[in-house]
């Protein structure tokens, strides 16, 4: 049979389950462009830049089953859109990018958009195919869907050259996608030596990151099992709910909340699972970790690179956990601590912590304790959360508990601003029964706040609040302690409610801890018929997170003491002198 290349691109992909494509329709994608409207199955969304389109696509992937999906030009399409590969790259999350390609069959060269695609993508993609022949395109999408999804996950670049999307091609057959066979199981020595060092702790904990984001049941039963408090990482705070009396927050040296740091106080036997110990995941790398270290992944790859582990253990943490839990069921493993003992303390600090957040209302700004506070008390269970990369996010992450697995994205160790607004757009697509909201700093809000039109126009409820500063608050704060001063990071006023306008979102000022409840109530009750809300948050940025204080002074504690006493001696001069 003769099928053109954008009808066997679009049967590949309405195959695999892809629900939505984003992206920019030009010259190298409109044949692509076509055969998606003519898709039941499909709908094309336009963005108004690859980057949110990106953006979009990882909040799909990262909220659902299905796997986020772009649709660009080459050349500038793929450079806009790099910065959402790479995020999607550094945190291990599926993506397809389809990109159109320049003609190969006319010769001709210094064609609009011609550069070495394979080239460009190289460093924030797992894999690159150029496809070159019909008969290869739905093969090819299938290959790159089992790239992209399996082990750890990530961006897949496929390029459709101009002519195979335009021209008929002769094909053989019509194929469906089948999944691939499930892993292997976990190997039985490392779990015996796992569930040995387990049973032997006194103090036991266990950390987990995005990896283990589906594998919440059974941390929970390991750490009834073990008697062991659960701290997360920040890409993973919604893999153990906050209600769990045995949750403790992100992290647990210098950079955590207190409850992390006392109840985590000697541990002897960490179990990790689905993180790489990064520099964000551990506070600048100042996390104390216990020489008698499980640690779980499905990349073997990330195994003993900043801390070495006695036991490693590859594959899906779903997987070897179940395992484990099962080696431990059958050893009669008892809890190494009074888990009644260890619940209490974890809630008194919690509770003191928030009441340093909420001693008083303020009547001329927005305290972040009574904001989170009623957000979490007015907002359903199973909303969804969707931060940016500054300021906020750390606030974020210790003051607003993530009851539900997936309901809390984040940019993290790609880190780009510019992320929130795009990726709750598309968590919006996927989840259209679930309240989303987006909390992103102003600096971040500049980058891609035009979004909301896409919102608009596709009318998908998502609540935007913007934490109001006029500062890029985090990195502000970083040179305010050493420094004294704001070099690049004050920024020029924004009248945010005249985005609103522009964008046809619906507007809130608060202005004042007086406001918050309103003005949330107001917000979740105008989501609901389909008009994003942007909510202008004159936010009080004055108290410092457990994270800035912890990571400042882990850095400046590695200081060559000469070094240290410069800074020190600087600081000191610039505050006292001005």
């Amino acid at each position: 049979m003769k099928k053109t290349g954008a009808y066997l691109l679009r049967y590949a992909l309405e195959q695999i389950g892809v629900s939505h494509t984003f992206g920019i329709p030009g010259v190298h994608n409109t044949e692509i462009y076509d055969e998606l409207n003519k898709s039941e199955q499909i709908t094309p969304i336009l963005v108004t830049h690859e980057g949110g389109g990106a953006f979009m696509a990882d909040g799909v992937s990262r909220t659902s089953d299905s796997i986020g999906t772009l649709v660009i030009v080459p050349a500038a399409g793929t450079t806009h859109a790099m910065s959402g590969m790479g995020e999607a790259f550094l945190d291990g999350i599926p993506m397809l990018v389809i990109s159109g390609g320049t003609r190969r069959d006319s010769g001709r060269h210094y064609q609009l958009h011609q550069m070495d695609l394979s080239k460009l993508v190289a460093a924030v993609t797992k894999g690159y195919f150029l496809i070159e022949r019909h008969q290869d395109i739905v093969p090819t999408i299938y290959e790159a869907y089992r790239l992209a999804t399996s082990g750890e996950p990530g961006p897949v670049f496929v390029e459709v050259p101009v002519e195979l999307q335009l021209f008929q091609g002769e094909v053989d057959a019509l194929p469906p996608y089948e999944a691939p066979q499930a892993a292997p199981q976990p190997d039985a020595q490392l779990l015996e030596q796992a569930a040995a060092l387990l049973s032997q702790a006194k103090r036991p904990g266990i950390y987990v990151g995005w990896g283990a984001v589906d594998a919440s049941a059974y941390t929970i039963a390991l750490a009834e099992r073990l008697g062991a408090p659960v701290a997360t990482t920040l890409q993973g705070l919604s893999a153990m709910p906050a209600n769990h009396p045995l949750h403790t927050g992100v992290g647990f040296g210098p950079s955590a909340v207190p409850a992390g740091q006392k109840a985590f106080k000697d541990c002897d036997c960490l179990l990790a699972v689905g993180l790489r110990f990064g520099e964000l995941a551990t506070g600048s790398y100042g996390m104390p970790i216990p020489e008698n270290l499980i640690h779980i992944d499905i990349n073997p790859e990330v195994f003993n690179k900043n801390y070495p582990a006695k036991v490693a253990i590859a594959g899906d943490a779903s997987q070897v956990l179940k395992a484990l839990l099962h080696t431990l069921e059958q050893q009669n493993v008892k809890p190494a601590r009074s888990v009644d003992e260890l619940a209490a303390l974890i809630q008194r600090e919690k509770q003191a912590y928030l009441g340093e957040w909420t001693k008083a209302p303020k009547t001329d700004i927005v305290s972040p304790g009574f904001f989170f506070q009623s957000l979490r008390r007015q907002l359903d269970d199973d909303a969804i959360v969707v931060v940016d990369d500054g300021k906020h996010t750390f606030l974020t992450a210790e003051l607003f508990p993530v009851y539900r697995p997936r309901h809390f994205i984040s940019p993290t160790d790609f880190n780009c601003m510019g992320y929130c607004i795009p990726a709750a757009i598309g968590a919006k697509l996927k989840n259209p029964d679930k309240q989303v909201v987006a909390i992103v700093g102003d600096g971040a809000f500049l980058m891609t706040g035009m979004e909301l039109l896409t919102a608009t126009a596709y009318e998908l409820g998502v609540m935007v609040y913007v934490f109001h500063d006029g500062e890029l608050g985090q990195i502000s704060q970083f040179q305010k302690i050493p420094l004294n001063r704001k070099t690049c990071t004050v920024l020029a006023d924004v009248n945010i409610e005249g985005v609103a306008i522009a964008t046809g979102a619906a507007f809130h000022a608060l202005q004042h801890d007086g406001q918050i409840d309103e003005v949330i109530a107001s917000a979740i009750k105008t989501s609901r018929g389909g008009q994003p809300v942007l909510v202008d948050v004159n936010i009080d940025y004055s108290r410092k997170t457990m994270l800035t204080k912890g990571v400042v002074k882990t850095n400046l504690g590695r200081f060559p003491m000469s070094e240290k006493v410069r800074f020190v001696s600087r600081a000191l001069k610039r505050h006292v002198l001005g």
